[in-house]
């Protein structure tokens, strides 16, 4: 495979909306980077997941270290962590799509990732400083950032749901921010997991206030999170219609009630 340009590489792997800590603090040399390792097909998606895995345990090693200065280098790794794991989609959309498997393994050491470094980043602030609080912290992080993936499934296939129906929003300040920031690639949901994982296990780390940069951290989800269910539930207060083809031919359908049947489990 030929080395394609990074003006191609960028706009055949860039989500047209992402978050502005990998829009402005990873894509600008992850793009540089998949363009680089494009021709080697060696370097596969699965391998670069696998990599990203690897910097994340490495990353929790750190994090439990002693001293001032192994968090600090946890906070790298950790960063370096994610890199490669935007890396691996990027990669896999530059070579016409991934498996449904990379997909999921992706997901799961991500999420074995935020707690291993959680647990490890929060158990050694406790065993140097003593304090409790870091045991609760821990719990704390991982159901948060549990919690919030979660729910990033169940809004998106509600919003999904209604988004094909929906009236053209009208012309607003909110737009108009909203607007600005889409210009940039940046969603405007500005704290969301990535963000949340970056404060606590870059910022914190490296600021040297990990108990602090954490409970701030977590808070800020929260209230983005709050939001975000709240802007949920204004679009499901919209009676949204379509047409259901019949036998005696189309018909007005509702999707109000179809909101409360996603994702129910089977005989309930």
């Amino acid at each position: 495979m030929h080395r394609v340009s990074l003006v191609e590489v960028r706009a055949r792997t860039c989500k047209p909306l992402d978050s502005w800590w990998t829009v402005t603090l990873v894509d600008p040399y992850a793009v540089r980077l998949v363009r680089l390792v494009s021709p080697w097909r060696w370097v596969t998606p699965n391998r670069l997941t696998a990599l990203s895995a690897v910097l994340g345990l490495g990353a929790a090693a750190c994090f439990a270290g002693p001293g001032r200065w192994w968090p600090v280098l946890g906070a790298l790794l950790f960063h370096l962590g994610f890199v490669a794991d935007c890396m691996d989609g990027k990669l896999a959309r530059l070579r016409g799509g991934g498996s449904p498997f990379g997909g999921w393994c992706d997901f799961m050491l991500d999420r074995l990732r935020a707690i291993l470094c959680a647990a490890a980043l929060m158990g050694g602030e406790y065993l140097r400083s003593g304090q409790v609080r870091y045991l609760w912290l821990v719990a704390l992080v991982i159901s948060l950032d549990l919690l919030r993936y979660l729910n990033a499934g169940q809004v998106s296939q509600v919003r999904d749901l209604y988004r094909k129906n929906r009236a053209a929003p009208t012309r607003s300040r909110r737009g108009l921010v909203k607007a600005a920031l889409a210009a940039r690639r940046i969603r405007v949901h500005l704290f969301s997991g990535i963000e949340f994982e970056m404060t606590v296990f870059v910022i914190g780390p490296v600021t040297g206030f990990v108990g602090g940069v954490a409970l701030a951290a977590a808070a800020l989800l929260v209230i983005f999170e709050l939001r975000l269910v709240h802007h949920l539930w204004r679009i499901t207060r919209q009676p949204v219609v379509h047409s259901v083809p019949t036998a005696a031919g189309s018909m007005g359908h509702s999707l109000a009630a179809e909101a409360s049947l996603v994702r129910q489990p089977a005989g309930r």
